[in-house]
């Protein structure tokens, strides 16, 4: 054994909860702040801990940010559960995938992480990357997959543009958000207006 390894053994283990706490104070922060003027200081302040245990865990900020968008983003796209096409109908079930895409719930923070990621593309194109492989792209891939298996059971149209509904679908919350719309039902009117123009029946 080695005297790295022997000295990693000595040393207290790492908290998760600690871990937990600064990364979920590190995504608030985020939000509030935009990348540009969140702190490691104001991050450790609202997490309850001191900055020397936030730069033993990460080095940077920017490395603090990646971990937490990544942890958060994957954590829930793995809680997102599948469309159950043996029990919904078609329509429900294209309504249940484009009301997966809505990162507005169940807050704004996540639609407002996107925002900041956004603005940082030229300086950290990484957490843009994060934020479309973690967030965006599942939840596109679930609209695309549910819409192409309503095809093969001849529930929808053969000759629709499957990518061009999927980036409205995507885009109306966008929309919504930024005109202040509070409504939480937005995927019902989405599917509504959409489906005469797709249904196969």
């Amino acid at each position: 054994m080695g005297a790295e390894a022997s000295k990693k053994q000595r040393g207290r283990p790492r908290d998760p909860l600690v871990e937990q706490t600064i990364l979920s104070a590190a995504r608030r922060r985020l939000a509030v702040d935009g990348y540009s003027r969140m702190t490691i200081g104001t991050v450790a302040a609202d997490a309850g801990v001191s900055r020397p245990t936030v730069y033993r865990r990460w080095q940077s900020k920017h490395d603090l940010v990646v971990d937490a968008l990544d942890q958060s983003f994957r954590a829930e796209q793995e809680a997102v559960p599948p469309v159950d096409l043996d029990v919904l109908t078609a329509r429900e079930a294209v309504t249940a995938a484009v009301r997966r895409l809505d990162l507005r719930a169940p807050d704004e923070t996540k639609i407002m992480l996107l925002g900041h990621a956004l603005a940082e593309i030229k300086h950290n194109p990484e957490l843009l990357e994060i934020v479309r492989e973690h967030a965006v792209r599942p939840r596109r891939r679930l609209l695309l997959d549910t819409l192409r298996a309503l095809q093969q059971r001849g529930e929808l149209r053969l000759d629709l543009d499957l990518e061009a509904i999927a980036d409205m679908c995507v885009g109306s919350y966008y929309s919504a958000f930024i005109r202040g719309a509070q409504d939480y039902d937005l995927a019902t009117r989405v599917v509504d207006t959409l489906w005469p123009a797709i249904t196969a029946r």
